[in-house]
């Protein structure tokens, strides 16, 4: 099976059945395969409910009882038995192992992981895979994450949904140490203006990083962080954000000559 997606191997996993027992092997993959929340570095034997993570991908493990009076075909799109948790094929009509006509539909079945909230267990994925990227120093594999991960934000703007604040701020911060590494200003230079989109204060280790790209590009930085700063004035100010928000605004003060030095006189 092919998943499309920049964190899964050519060759990642396998899934070998024998008998009645499902075992699941990471093929040396980069980002390695989860089982349960747990890296699987050994085969593991997997039992009905099972999640593997693959990439960005959630797959759950599910165990079929045959059912050998049903006559319906097993090819085309599965649903799932709202009353025993059976999966079987939606031509059915109805379930072959309860009889039942009720179906669970995506978000039920996977735990409140419908669409948006699929975006951010994703962006949560690109985090910890950033991390090990950063880490590793792998410069090209840096940039595709956050290219990827910063489309998956961007999705959520475009569609009205809330954004998970911790994990943006865990996004951002990744973001920054990247333009820092990379010595490009591009990334900081994204949370500077995705900060200026959403209801949220940026946190006080962002806004250090930022201090620090402003320190390499105040000319690229003076202005974002200017209309940074207006944005988060507009907020509720709260003993939590307010020493956040003094940070951003020394910042401010220390690149502001670049930003009259760049205008022309």
């Amino acid at each position: 099976m092919t998943i499309e997606d920049p964190l899964v191997s050519r060759h990642h996993a396998r899934i070998v059945l024998e008998g009645d027992r499902a075992t699941v092997y990471d093929l040396n993959s980069r980002n390695g395969v989860k089982v349960n929340g747990v890296a699987a570095k050994e085969p593991v034997e997997l039992k009905d409910g099972d999640r593997l993570r693959i990439g960005t991908q959630e797959l759950v493990f599910c165990r079929v009882d045959a059912a050998p009076h049903s006559s319906a075909k097993t090819t085309g799109f599965l649903r799932h038995c709202a009353r025993c948790r059976m999966p079987y094929p939606q031509e059915a009509g109805a379930c072959p192992n309860c009889g039942a006509t009720e179906a669970l539909d995506e978000e039920t079945l996977s735990g409140s992981f419908g669409t948006a909230a699929q975006q951010v267990w994703s962006v949560q994925l690109f985090v910890e895979v950033l991390e090990r990227a950063l880490g590793l120093e792998r410069f090209e594999d840096i940039q595709r994450i956050l290219r990827r991960a910063t489309v998956q934000v961007e999705e959520l703007l475009a569609r009205g949904d809330a954004v998970d604040g911790a994990q943006l701020a865990k996004l951002a911060f990744g973001a920054v140490r990247a333009s820092l590494t990379l010595r490009d200003p591009t990334w900081g230079l994204w949370v500077a203006q995705v900060y200026r989109r959403v209801p949220l204060a940026v946190p006080h280790d962002v806004v250090g990083k930022l201090g620090e790209l402003a320190v390499h590009f105040p000319v690229d930085m003076a202005e974002p962080v200017e209309h940074l700063v207006a944005h988060q004035r507009t907020l509720p100010m709260t003993a939590e954000n307010f020493p956040a928000v003094e940070a951003l605004e020394r910042v401010s003060a220390s690149v502001r000559p670049a930003l009259r030095t760049a205008k022309p006189s």
